[in-house]
């Protein structure tokens, strides 16, 4: 591997935290789960033996942990972060990859659990700006489609591996059901990953859709252009 900082962004409710389970089952990297939203939400966050209390102290405890280690985070962009654009020693020292998912399905997902959610925390606009500014930093971004993951888990994962220079297995595909420590400051986000035992598609109906609720559609319409961008640019999974 040419770097060791591993980032996964993705909008809200995009079958990130399935990934994330999936990288909890390799011993070859620490995971660290949503650190960035964990100070936007809580103030603090924690990375490796440090406790990081703004996105500044995080970025350089990362890019520490991963001067001896390969470290994966995910995060979520349902808050946002502007520091990480003035940080340029931490976009070019990271493989950034993104996960996307159509906002028609993120937004009724996301409004179940929150049902006074803003325009900005359907996440996929502020998606964009970070690949686009991975982007304009000279790196080269991956973008994964989460309906190919659901669908290909096996092909997508090996896909993700060989772009980011980790080995694949199929063993990180399955593991034992149950809460995980690492997502405890934001358990009620992530029930059915709890409850799972693989990477598989669910499905879910919901009252309020982007079909049924003008407000919704309306957010839709705004997301859908940025996911529209991003879903040129996935990886194309055989």
């Amino acid at each position: 591997m040419t770097q060791s900082l591993l980032a996964l962004w993705s909008a809200p409710r995009s079958r990130s935290t399935v990934f994330f389970r999936m990288m909890l089952e390799r011993d070859d990297l620490l995971a660290v789960h949503e650190p960035f939203c964990n100070i936007a939400n809580d103030g603090r966050t924690e990375a490796g033996d440090r406790v990081a209390r703004t996105p500044d102290e995080l970025m350089d405890a990362l890019l520490d942990l991963s001067a001896g280690a390969t470290v994966f985070f995910k995060d979520t962009t349902d808050c946002r972060y502007d520091e990480v654009f003035a940080r340029e020693d931490f976009l070019k020292g990271t493989r950034h990859a993104f996960l996307l998912r159509d906002p028609r399905e993120i937004i009724p997902s996301y409004a179940a659990i929150r049902p006074e959610m803003a325009l900005h925390e359907v996440g996929v606009e502020y998606l964009h700006r970070i690949h686009q500014t991975v982007l304009d930093a000279g790196g080269e971004p991956i973008v994964i489609d989460s309906d190919d993951l659901v669908d290909r888990p096996g092909a997508t994962v090996r896909a993700y591996c060989d772009a980011v220079g980790l080995p694949f297995s199929e063993d990180v595909l399955q593991w034992l059901p149950g809460e995980r420590p690492e997502w405890r400051q934001s358990a009620r986000w992530h029930t059915d990953v709890s409850e799972s035992s693989t990477v598989r598609r669910t499905e879910r109906a919901y009252a309020r859709t982007v079909e049924t609720d003008p407000l919704l559609r309306r957010y839709y319409e705004h997301h859908l252009p940025f996911y529209e961008q991003l879903f040129h640019r996935r990886i194309r999974i055989p």
